[in-house]
């Protein structure tokens, strides 16, 4: 999946966020082991299994850095038997991730536990990061205290200029005082990626050259990527890898095998107790329909990620619960023939929020946001679907999109397969 459903204006690599609030950005710095991931490695050593989950956006999802590591991980391990948990979502960051970590993740068992947030997390609070990255922390090791975890952060191209001047854009200075809280090892995978690019080595975003002529003028220098973002598999992930295995080295001297300590929370309001609730234990009107994954195209792509999926495309179908929490969304789809929902808590006004966007040419996933900073009470959530389509045309012509058959656009379809809340559910 390529789609970029990040904010990297240049203000929010330098620590200024779309909030106002300012973060003292961290110096630069490749690899931080601090604890180490001591538990993990032991095993390794011994030949054992082990399993390595991969919590990210695209950048994780694409065939680059995590397969390169995981190979890298078996050609260093030949006796243990090593296997990969992807758990990887593009256009998403932590604020999706807490919420899915144990369907994805952990009832896998990981014994380490990759998180790769850092692009898809840089139009994102401060405060939002350290909730939703606390939340990852803390579940895993109340889940299993032995999972070793380590930060990786990757950039884009408005980041590199951050990265130059010796600092973490402000996302991952965000992610770093968690780490720093937890004794969690972390890497800048794209640190020599921005400085080889300041040395000339390295050409951050351009199209792989095709003629002999366009060969001779690339010369020696490494082509990083086609779109300043998903790095090139054979080069900018390659870097990547590079960056990893460097900073290996310096994690395998640090720390001892042991269960990790949760201790006092960085923050007391972190997600740690963010839940994923199938959307069947809610009530939904007659026209909703539980698709099959043997049957259904979409269920059979999302049912590694969705705990089901259902859909519904007559306006006024609604879907009805109670929670008592602080935040509340619908993890769904957004595609071709999606329409538009309108929200209803308690006695407030209804919203109308749409379900197409403008990278809506397929279908994928996502989370519509229902409530947040709730009061702590029982709330009635109703949503329906709209009787009108959002205007598609125009929204996709924002990335010079078109129609191509105006039949697979023409629908007010929603699809969900799950309710995310921080807090109680009710019904």
């Amino acid at each position: 999946m390529r789609n970029l459903l990040i904010i990297t204006i240049l203000s929010l690599c330098q620590g200024v966020s779309a909030y106002g609030v300012e973060l003292p950005l961290t110096p630069a710095v490749e690899c931080r082991p601090r604890e180490g991931l001591p538990n993990v490695l032991n095993k390794l050593q011994a030949g054992a299994e082990v399993r390595i989950g991969y919590l990210g956006g695209s950048i994780t999802a694409q065939p680059g850095w995590r397969p390169k590591t995981l190979a890298w991980f078996r050609g260093q391990y030949p006796q243990a038997k090593i296997s990969e948990i992807n758990a990887a979502i593009g256009g998403t960051g932590s604020g999706l991730g807490v919420f899915r970590l144990q369907h994805d993740v952990l009832r896998h068992r990981p014994d380490l536990l990759f998180v790769e947030f850092a692009v898809n997390d840089g139009g994102a609070a401060p405060e939002q990061i350290y909730r939703s990255m606390e939340g990852i922390v803390r579940q895993t090791w109340r889940h299993d205290p032995k999972t070793d975890i380590c930060f990786v952060y990757t950039l884009t191209g408005n980041m590199v200029e951050t990265l130059q001047k010796g600092s973490f854009p402000r996302a991952a200075s965000a992610m770093e005082r968690i780490a720093d809280h937890y004794g969690i090892p972390s890497i800048h995978m794209g640190l020599q990626v921005a400085r080889l690019a300041e040395q000339g080595r390295l050409i951050f975003k351009g199209p792989k050259p095709k003629t002999d002529e366009e060969k001779a003028a690339l010369g020696n220098k490494i082509l990083f990527s086609p779109d300043a973002v998903h790095p090139y598999p054979d080069t900018g992930h390659q870097l990547y890898l590079d960056a990893i295995v460097r900073s290996m080295a310096k994690i395998r001297r640090r720390g001892k095998p042991g269960p990790h300590k949760l201790g006092t929370p960085f923050r007391a309001d972190n997600w740690e107790a963010a839940k994923m609730i199938p959307l069947s234990r809610a009530q939904l009107s007659s026209g909703w329909k539980k698709l099959d994954p043997s049957t259904d195209s979409l269920a059979k792509r999302f049912g590694n990620r969705l705990p089901e999926l259902w859909k519904a495309n007559r306006p006024g179908e609604s879907v009805t619960f109670r929670v008592r929490g602080s935040v509340v969304r619908i993890y769904d789809l957004l595609g071709p023939d999606c329409g538009q929902v309108t929200v209803k808590i308690d006695d407030r006004p209804a919203v109308v929020r749409p379900r197409f966007d403008a990278y809506c040419t397929y279908h994928r996933l996502s989370h519509l946001a229902v409530g947040r900073d709730l009061a702590d009470a029982p709330h009635k959530i109703t949503l329906t679907i709209h009787s009108d389509q959002p205007d598609k045309v125009a929204i996709l012509s924002q990335r010079n999109e078109k129609m191509d058959k105006p039949e697979r656009f023409d629908d007010t379809a929603w699809y969900a397969g799950a309710v995310l809340i921080l807090g109680d559910w009710l019904d």
